[in-house]
């Protein structure tokens, strides 16, 4: 075995050498282009649930795959044994699958020219130099904040601290060879809330690239309980139509729908609601939505995509126009486009609000719905039909009234989002997405 197999965990030089092996060995094996991914990954998870340690998780994975192409076909093979053996025997492997699969013309590596150059430092290795029994500890503050909050917090699923740290390389055979290190940590809580026979759950999270940006564990604790008694006294309203506000965090799905129907898989394959929709008005004009790749400490920052191309700053949506789809270079070609570095899918999203506050917003709405949870998979990304399950909460004269549950949300995505009215300025930072709570004039609500 060789000194880098034994080693319990890989840094970025030693990731960079086994994808500089597998690539030596494809060239060697003849094949026109070659690509090779590997990643290590640690980590550490505790959950403590009503005072004791429920689970302890450590995460030591590696791993690494290769894909060759030779006369317009394609091979892929994965082994999580690095020793240079089996990275051998899994190139050979992809090999012989090469020669098994359809050819497809528009299969290989993206173009040379657009190989990153500027390899940026984003920022995004930050580890958390916390063991397990501090991770415990912090767990069980987290959950006794939210156990003490209200008499009404009946039961918990428990307080969860994760942290992780990966590191990716990729290489191919047009020379270019990068790597990275990034951190994500988190602390989570969930709760139940118990009163006259009813019962409700809910919870909260913090999580960050950097460990000293997360919020106070008892912080979180006790905003899983307000969520939680505040969801108590639920109960069903009539069917209407009326305003709907989401909160953030289902704001950012609700964005996400157009992201998908806009990808490249989803328009060479027909299957969009937003099927050729470049030059198309599908927001209102006071909607952008921009892609800012280079945030520092961003989670969804990247200085090259999958393929090893460049990313750059790009608008995708100005004034609610579409102005560029969401492609990587097989679902370009397809297209008979360009690449829009976005193998691996879009990093950091923007959707710019006004400057108005959730607070203001409920306001604003007068009588209507806020979306806090939404159940189900009531979705179709052809059609853009939306009909989905929704818990939150009944507002009247711009003030909240109680919790509802057991509703219907409905309507079509692309008159859904002609009626955005206001996107506050309430931006969830949590994400690859960074969007404000967002009001829609009307949609319909199947209740009692």
């Amino acid at each position: 075995m060789s000194e880098i197999a034994k080693r319990e965990s890989l840094g970025r030089e030693d990731l960079e050498n086994l994808v500089a092996l597998a690539l030596e060995e494809a060239r060697n094996l003849g094949v026109d282009q070659a690509e090779v991914a590997a990643s290590q990954d640690n980590g550490l998870s505790a959950t403590a649930r009503l005072g004791d340690v429920e689970s302890l998780e450590f995460t030591n994975d590696r791993g690494i795959g290769i894909t060759v192409y030779k006369d317009c076909c394609k091979g892929n093979a994965n082994t999580s044994d690095i020793s240079p053996a089996a990275i051998r025997e899994a190139v050979a492997k992809a090999c012989s699958f090469a020669t098994l699969t359809a050819k497809d013309p528009h299969s290989g590596l993206a173009d040379a020219e657009r190989m990153a150059t500027n390899l940026i430092d984003l920022d995004l290795d930050h580890p958390w130099e916390i063991d397990a029994e501090q991770a415990i500890s912090l767990a069980i503050e987290t959950e006794s904040a939210a156990l003490a909050y209200d008499k009404r917090i009946s039961n918990s699923e428990g307080g969860t601290v994760a942290t992780n740290r990966g590191t990716r390389a990729y290489g191919n055979t047009h020379g270019f060879i990068a790597s990275y290190s990034k951190t994500s940590h988190s602390v989570t809580c969930v709760v139940l809330a118990e009163a006259d026979g009813s019962m409700q759950r809910d919870y909260h999270y913090t999580s960050s690239r950097v460990p000293g940006a997360l919020d106070d564990a008892a912080s979180v604790g006790k905003r899983a309980a307000q969520k939680a008694v505040g969801r108590l006294g639920a109960r069903k309203i009539r069917t209407t139509n009326v305003p709907v506000l989401y909160i953030p965090e289902l704001a950012r799905g609700f964005i996400g729908h157009a992201i998908s129907a806009i990808s490249g898989g989803s328009q060479y394959r027909r299957s969009s609601f937003l099927l050729d929709a470049v030059g198309e008005q599908i927001f209102p004009d006071f909607v952008q939505i921009q892609q800012r790749p280079h945030i520092a400490q961003g989670m969804a920052s990247r200085a090259y995509d999958s393929e090893g191309v460049a990313t750059s700053d790009r608008d995708i949506f100005t004034d609610g126009v579409l102005r560029s789809y969401v492609l990587s270079s097989y679902s370009a070609r397809r297209l008979g486009l360009e690449t829009t570095a976005n193998a691996g899918g879009a990093q950091n999203l923007l959707v710019p609000g006004s400057d108005t506050d959730q607070a203001q917003l409920v306001v604003e709405m007068g009588t209507g719905f806020i979306v806090e949870e939404l159940i189900g998979q009531g979705v179709n990304p052809v059609t853009g039909d939306y009909s989905r399950g929704a818990v939150g909460h009944w507002v009247k004269n711009g003030e909240i009234q109680h919790a509802v549950h057991e509703v219907t949300i409905a309507g079509n995505l692309k008159n859904l989002y002609r009626r955005i009215v206001v996107i506050g300025n309430d931006q969830d930072l949590r994400s690859g997405m960074r969007c404000g709570s967002i009001l829609i004039e009307e949609m319909t609500i199947a209740g009692a």
